[in-house]
């Protein structure tokens, strides 16, 4: 069990601090981030929260999965490594 969590679902209006606040109630929350979409600087909708340890990690993803925030029923689990986009597709050689 990783201590970084993928939470889903997010409300527009989320900021990082207020996705600080909120999983701080279920132990140490060492970041949090709101992905914003570069272009506009507008929330995508989801983010990400490091905990303290794999417990209060734990912790989090019984306490706040499914539990509404601000109107929206959250979507909270472990992140997954990102996959390598590199290799496939493209163009090749002519």
């Amino acid at each position: 069990m990783g201590r970084k969590l993928y939470i889903g679902n997010l409300g527009f209006d989320v900021n990082n601090k207020d996705l600080e606040e909120l999983f701080a109630q279920a132990g140490a929350c060492e970041s949090a981030a709101v992905i914003t979409d570069r272009a506009t600087g507008q929330s995508r909708g989801f983010g990400f929260v490091e905990m303290g340890s794999n417990g209060e990690a734990q912790k989090a993803i019984q306490q706040f999965d499914g539990q509404e925030f601000k109107g929206r029923a959250l979507k909270v689990n472990e992140a997954k490594e990102r996959e390598s986009n590199r290799g496939g597709g493209g163009r090749g050689r002519y």
